[in-house]
């Protein structure tokens, strides 16, 4: 018989617990423990924690890392924070176990640009133990960068690359409302903007990853955030917007070489949003254009992204990959399908 894979789970909020119960629909996987500091978690069976209908499962939510990883684990599934700084200890004891890292740190993703130092420190960790990690997601991760570069392959020539996201938000979790702002006063958006608590972290390292993959060297990205204001009320399973209210955010990213816009990234996260939408345009030898109509659900596809991630990332070489170099595909739910 084939040897399962081993997998501890590391955070359980709402993305890290359908992180969990999909990995319960594959076969070849055995959920083997689950870390969360959180004291109402630790402790718990990780079946109850994730609200699996079949629960529980028997797999313990740990609060200590050490602990969790104390025997052989194949590959960390870890979805805590999106700042790389924030979560850079949690990556290095996980690599120091010995094990492979799948993330949706944000940061991660591609992080060369921004975090250069602690790159090469990750980077250097996992060759010294012979695993590897990545940083992915639905985005970044996929939508505005792996499926830009995979569009691009029947190109003969690349000038410029736009991808756009509309997000209608009022379906996705309840975290992830608050973080774009919805319900709030535009005056209290700016705030938390300038704070740094509102955005959607990202477009920057799908920016770079892009421009990288497409040989478009850039001299400089920027990024500038604003509010989408509420025209009339919204209500979502979570909260309530009223016209004149935050019903979301408005990010635009943009890559340039010599001052002309190489890379163009446009996302429109807000409840109630009309027509959402995934759009990817590449400008050159053919000029081509894919739109993915109603978009792509970022809670179910960040899932999908991660867990479809593990067999690539156990046969990746040592060290800080990308979903750039990764050979992403879906991961059947049966050995020998």
């Amino acid at each position: 018989m084939k040897k399962k894979i081993r997998v501890v789970q590391f955070g359980v909020g709402p993305i890290g617990a359908s992180i969990a119960r999909l990995m319960r629909q594959k076969s070849s996987i055995e959920i083997v423990g689950a870390i969360d500091k959180d004291p109402a978690k630790a402790g718990h069976d990780l079946g109850e924690i994730t609200g699996a209908t079949d629960g529980p499962w028997g797999i313990h939510v740990f609060g200590d890392t050490a602990e969790a990883l104390k025997k052989p684990v194949d590959v960390v599934i870890h979805s805590t924070s999106s700042y790389l700084p924030s979560v850079m200890d949690q990556l290095l004891e996980c690599l120091a176990a010995g094990c492979c890292i799948v993330s949706t740190c944000e940061e991660l993703a591609y992080p060369f640009r921004k975090h250069p130092a602690l790159s090469k420190k990750l980077d250097e960790a996992a060759k010294d133990e012979g695993v590897a990690l990545v940083g992915t997601g639905v985005n970044p991760g996929f939508v505005m960068d792996k499926l830009v570069l995979t569009l691009s392959a029947v190109s003969q020539r690349v000038d410029f690359a736009k991808a756009v996201r509309i997000v209608d938000a009022s379906k996705r979790r309840l975290p992830l409302q608050k973080k774009i702002g919805a319900g709030m006063t535009p005056e209290e958006f700016r705030a938390q903007v300038s704070a740094g608590v509102i955005k959607h972290h990202g477009l920057p390292e799908s920016i770079a990853m892009v421009a990288d993959g497409l040989g478009l060297r850039l001299d400089d990205i920027s990024e500038t955030i604003d509010p989408v204001i509420a025209e009339e009320t919204v209500k979502t399973e979570f909260l309530e917007v009223s016209p004149g209210q935050v019903a979301g955010v408005h990010q635009v990213g943009r890559g340039t070489s010599g001052g002309k816009e190489k890379v163009f990234m446009e996302l429109k996260m807000y409840v109630g949003a009309k027509h959402p939408a995934d759009t990817i345009e590449l400008k050159g030898e053919p000029n081509l254009t894919l739109t993915i109509p109603g978009g792509t659900h970022g809670d179910v596809a960040t899932a999908a992204v991660a867990v479809n991630a593990i067999p690539a990332i156990l046969a990746a070489p040592a060290g800080l990959q990308t979903s750039r170099e990764l050979p992403l595909k879906f991961f059947p739910p049966e050995e020998n399908a």
